[in-house]
């Protein structure tokens, strides 16, 4: 399970870069075509990587908590994805918006919900 995480953490890291470097819009600007189809990404993609995260977690440490597991990643990923969206007022290609990081928030809140139900 760590390899998935890993690797889509590369591929949030990459799309992040491409964003930044205003390249990004170029490939998936008819995502801003059809109604908060930019918060819908934030919310899959953030959940998605806090889903595979904690997965890797409860393999890597069997005998911790699940629950303390679960809090500690999404509060890392929280302070992490805060800031990543604060860093947007620097770059000329980017906007900051409250709504992406509450849709973000909300991916973390729902997935480290589902995260703890699969057994």
């Amino acid at each position: 399970m760590k390899l998935p995480a890993i690797l889509f953490t590369l591929f949030i890291i990459l799309v992040i870069i491409l964003a930044d470097a205003g390249i990004l819009n170029r490939y998936i600007g008819s995502i801003y075509k059809f109604p908060f189809g930019d918060k819908a990404g934030h919310f899959i993609l953030y959940g998605v990587l806090v889903l595979l995260l904690n997965l890797a977690l409860f393999r890597s440490y069997p005998n911790q908590n699940r629950n303390w597991l679960v809090i500690k990643c999404g509060l890392v990923l929280t302070l992490l994805i805060g800031l990543e969206e604060f860093s947007q007022k620097y770059f000329s290609s980017r906007t900051f918006d409250i709504v992406d990081l509450s849709f973000s928030y909300l991916g973390i809140l729902f997935f480290s919900g589902v995260s703890i139900l699969i057994k």
